[in-house]
């Protein structure tokens, strides 16, 4: 092969590397990890939760993500039910997409209607109790 058909076939054969991410990500199944920057202490003095119970929780493989939250004014958040070995319970997590970073904005124990959508394994738009939780 000629230096010049080597070159040409090598630049072919370049792989082009993927966009950049941040250390977050939401596939449309559940968030991984999220930045809680401004949601931890909210949460923590609050409802008693903090980050790593609801990184647990988010990474749950048995989670129900609700996009949008059924209690979500805007439609920009997030709830996502999953369960925490560290608070051995149901956890419900708010998560909110703003320009493209996945920010974790509360988390509380489930309640009732949390708890039943998870023992289900889904959620189908079903009315019932407000959890008093909105973004």
């Amino acid at each position: 092969m000629t230096p010049d058909k080597e070159q040409s076939s090598n630049e072919s054969a370049e792989v082009t590397p993927l966009p950049i991410r941040n250390e977050m990500h939401y596939d449309r199944q559940g968030f991984e990890r999220v930045d809680w920057t401004h949601g931890a202490a909210h949460m923590k003095d609050n409802h008693g939760i903090t980050p790593e119970v609801a990184n647990q929780a988010l990474g749950d493989p048995d989670r129900v993500v609700i996009d949008p939250d059924y209690n979500s004014r805007s439609g920009q958040s997030v709830r996502i039910i999953g369960f925490s070995v560290t608070a051995d319970d149901i956890i419900t997590v708010i998560v909110v997409v703003d320009d493209g970073t996945e920010f974790g904005a509360n988390g509380w124990v489930s309640n009732s209607k949390d708890r039943s959508i998870y023992s289900r394994g889904n959620y189908n738009g079903e009315e019932g109790d407000d959890d008093g939780h909105e973004d």
